[in-house]
C-alpha cells in the first residue's frame, strides 16, 4: 500500500514503518534529519501538507501527528500547541480528501482514552458517551470531531490510544531510572485505572484496521486488562527486582505538575469490545507478560 503518515518520527509511528516495511510511506514531518535516520532509506519525506494538492497517490492515510501531551507544564501557550498540532493536521488532511477525485480508502487518525475523562472504576467501551469537560476530553472530542469530517470521502477509524509501553521511548523510558534506583511507587492513591497497550500490540491492531475493511469509528486501543497504578507500579518492580517503596501523594503531584496531574490521577478503566469484537489477537494482554517481553533480555538462538 502507499501510505501518508503524518507523526511518522513518533513513537508509534516510527515502530509501525520499521516493523511493516512492505509498505511504500511517504511521511510528513517537521523533523526531516530525524526521520532520515530513524526510518528506511525508502521513505518518501516532507516537511509540509502543503505540499500536496490532492491524496489521489495514496491508498491510505495514518494521522498520529501531534505536540507531546505530557512532557511540559500546561501553560495556555502550551495547551495551544497540543490542540494546534493535532487540529490543524487534521483538518488539513480532511480537506486533501475534499480535494481527491479518488481518494484514500481508509483514514487511520489519532486520538485518545483521555476522551472518556476520570470515571473511578466504571468499564468504558467505545459505546459510551461518558465524555468529560476536562482538558485531554475536550481536546479528543474536537479531535475526533474534525476527522469525522472525511467519512463522505473515505473509511475513517479513530485510535482511542492509552499508555503505550515500549522498549525504548515512551512512558516507560521516563520510569525506568525512578525504579531502577528502588525510588518508584504508586501515585496518589494507586487505585486509578491505567489503560495501557504493548507497543507490538500497538501497531499491530492499527496493521489490523488497515486492512478490514468493515471496521469504522472509534476503537479503544488498549489491553483488555486495565491495571490500576498501584498494580503497574508493584509489577513494574517485581520486574525489576526492585520494591516500590514510594508514594507520590496528590497535595504534591498537583501543585507540581498543575493541571496536568490530571493524566496521572484520572481513571480510565478502558475495555477494547470493538477490536475484540472484530477478531483482534492481542499478544501481551497481561501487565506481568507485557513487562517481561519489554525488560528482561531475550535469549539468543544459535
Amino acid at each position: 500500500m502507499k501510505i501518508l503518515m503524518t507523526g511518522g518520527t513518533g513513537l508509534i509511528g516510527s515502530y509501525f514503518i520499521n516493523e511493516f516495511e512492505q509498505h511504500e510511506y511517504t511521511v510528513c514531518t517537521r523533523s526531516p534529519y530525524q526521520a532520515k535516520k530513524d526510518l528506511p532509506d525508502q521513505t518518501h519525506i516532507i516537511n509540509d501538507l502543503s505540499m500536496l494538492d490532492d491524496l489521489n497517490e495514496f491508498d491510505a492515510v495514518i494521522n498520529l501527528a501531534g505536540e507531546p501531551i505530557a512532557d511540559k507544564r500546561w501553560s495556555q501557550r502550551q495547551k495551544a500547541m497540543i490542540c494546534q498540532s493535532r487540529w490543524h493536521t487534521t483538518d488539513k488532511l480532511v480537506k486533501l480528501f475534499a480535494k481527491s477525485s479518488q481518494p484514500p480508502g481508509v483514514f487511520i487518525s489519532g486520538s485518545a482514552v483521555g476522551i472518556y475523562g476520570n470515571h473511578g472504576d466504571e468499564f468504558l467501551t467505545e459505546q459510551e458517551s461518558v465524555f468529560s469537560r476536562d482538558f485531554a476530553s475536550r481536546l479528543c472530542q474536537r479531535w475526533e470531531k474534525i476527522a469525522q469530517e472525511a467519512v463522505p470521502f473515505t473509511r475513517l477509524v479513530t485510535l482511542r490510544t492509552g499508555i503505550v509501553l515500549a522498549p525504548k521511548g515512551g512512558a516507560l523510558a521516563k520510569m525506568l531510572p525512578v525504579f531502577k534506583c528502588n525510588l518508584g511507587g504508586k501515585i496518589g492513591s494507586g487505585q486509578q485505572f491505567m489503560p495501557w497497550i504493548h507497543i507490538q500490540d500497538m501497531v499491530k491492531a492499527i496493521a489490523f484496521l488497515l486492512m478490514n475493511k468493515d471496521s469504522q469509528g472509534p476503537f479503544n486501543l488498549t489491553s483488555p486488562h486495565a491495571v490500576t497504578n498501584y498494580q503497574f507500579t508493584e509489577e513494574l518492580a517485581h520486574t525489576l527486582g526492585k520494591r516500590a517503596y514510594f508514594t507520590v501523594p496528590k497535595a504534591i503531584l498537583k501543585p507540581m505538575m498543575g493541571e496536568a496531574s490530571e493524566l496521572l490521577l484520572g481513571s480510565q478503566r478502558v475495555v477494547p469490545e470493538k477490536l475484540i469484537e472484530a477478531g483482534f489477537k492481542f499478544d501481551f494482554p497481561e501487565i506481568d507478560d507485557a513487562f517481561v517481553d519489554l525488560l528482561m533480555p531475550h535469549p539468543v538462538y544459535s
